[in-house]
């Protein structure tokens, strides 16, 4: 794994989140939408009502990806941390910062140059100095 790789780990993790946020609110929304069982309508017992087909079903699916999605989302604050730290263990400020913008912030390379009043090629070339340096200092990482 290449420390790019590494770094990326935080923004992969917050897609999947988001996709899985998505998800529920899809799952919800078909919840929603749903009609009603007939309550009007014997019962014998022991069998299902109409209309409770699958309802039950996406129940319990929805009760599921809230769990996943909390539990995604504690690693994702732990990763997220651990990483803030590996970065701030870094010699040069400017490449603290320009990983934290990048990795931690998300930011396009035109921003960050921006920023820090850097040219973007400027920019792009302490990234690739900075990633050097992430991988020297954390080489058992990767």
């Amino acid at each position: 794994m290449t420390a790019r790789e590494y770094l990326q780990q935080i923004q992969k993790a917050d897609v999947i989140i988001n996709q899985r946020i998505q998800e529920k609110a899809d799952l919800r929304r078909s919840l929603i939408s749903i009609s009603a069982p007939d309550m009007s309508r014997e019962r014998v017992q022991g069998g299902k009502l109409q209309g409770d087909k699958g309802y039950s079903q996406k129940v319990v699916k929805l009760i599921d990806l809230e769990t996943e999605i909390d539990g995604l989302i504690d690693d994702y604050v732990d990763l997220k941390h651990k990483i803030i730290g590996e970065i701030h263990g870094l010699q040069k400020a400017e490449h603290i910062k320009l990983l934290y913008k990048r990795y931690i912030e998300n930011k396009k390379f035109e921003r960050i140059a921006d920023e820090m009043n850097f040219a973007y090629q400027y920019a792009k070339e302490l990234h690739s100095h900075a990633l050097k340096e992430f991988e020297r200092t954390y080489p058992n990482l990767l």
